[in-house]
């Protein structure tokens, strides 16, 4: 059975809009051109790939079993386009998917000196949570994922690079900024500054909250660490941030840093791959650019030392 490139990518606009109408529009072919296709290729397939309705194209059985493989032809055409303009690491398109702390933190730190020395090389960072990121890697929607603490890729490769922990900062008259280390069950009762809902982080501090039958009591919601910083220095609440933001910033103001006294406390980063012999021009060389962000700031656990 043979397949048109231009079906696969008209299939996967469509499949992502999801509207026919958004998704031939992605793929510069008229709405009439573009159903005309996806009726052929479902003739072709034997399968019924959409429902349609007033709402818009929602996928079968069939269509998210196709969308899956779609993505990985189409990304595996692409890598062999890039290969073929080019025959180093300097050149190509990377779609990355990672967790707040390493979309806020980490990865503006790696990607400063690594593409201002590849200036052909492009990069589409998005955040996602742990969950999200290891499903868009193993379905094919992103060449690599970053992610922290304990996951399942049994599927895919996954490479350590540094370890990070989470800690409670407070204003350094806090009743709890002299406490050598604290539990979960010490911050229950104070009201915490924190990232918005959607983040991965808030995500995870809130299902750790409801483990121990109590809820996250927030007073305010902002949209990085540092406004988290500058918030609780200013008494506003307390905050749960990794140690690598919360030394930086407090380089800037005055804060307390409190060890927390949990496991999951420890947030170990990984990168996950499908298959590093995939990966288009500067994969390998942004894994190893990771790996040696963990070595220089000394983010690397006791183990790997």
């Amino acid at each position: 059975m043979s397949f048109d490139l231009t079906d696969l990518r008209l299939f996967v606009h469509v499949a992502e809009a999801p509207s026919l109408t958004q998704g031939a529009r992605r793929a510069c072919l008229s709405t009439a051109a573009a159903s005309a296709r996806i009726q052929q290729l479902e003739a072709r397939l034997g399968k019924r790939l959409f429902y349609r309705s007033a709402r818009g194209m929602e996928l079968t059985r069939a269509g998210q079993r196709l969308l899956t493989h779609a993505r990985r032809m189409l990304r595996q055409i692409d890598h062999l386009m890039q290969d073929m303009a080019g025959d180093d690491d300097h050149t190509g398109h990377l779609r990355i998917l990672a967790n707040t702390t390493a979309v806020t933190e980490l990865m503006p730190a790696v990607l400063g000196n690594f593409l201002a020395a590849r200036p052909h090389l492009t990069i589409d960072l998005r955040e996602r949570l742990n969950h999200e990121v290891i499903r868009g890697v193993e379905q094919g929607s992103a060449d690599m994922g970053i992610v922290a603490g304990p996951v399942s890729t049994l599927e895919l490769e996954r490479y350590h690079f540094s370890t990070d922990r989470l800690v409670l900062i407070t204003a350094p008259d806090h009743p709890l900024a002299q406490r050598q280390s604290v539990v979960l069950e010490d911050m229950v009762e104070d009201f915490h500054v924190g990232l918005p809902d959607t983040s991965s982080l808030m995500q995870f501090l809130t299902r750790r909250f409801q483990g121990v039958g109590a809820q996250l009591k927030l007073r305010v919601q902002v949209a990085s660490f540092e406004a988290i910083c500058r918030l609780v220095a200013s008494n506003v609440g307390i905050g749960v941030i990794p140690e690598s933001a919360a030394l930086r910033h407090r380089q800037l103001m005055t804060l307390a840093l409190v060890h927390i006294d949990a496991p999951w406390a420890v947030r170990e980063r990984s990168v996950i791959v499908r298959d590093t012999a995939t990966l288009p021009g500067g994969g390998m060389a942004l894994i190893e650019a990771l790996k040696h962000y963990g070595w220089r700031t000394g983010e690397v656990a006791d183990s790997q030392r």
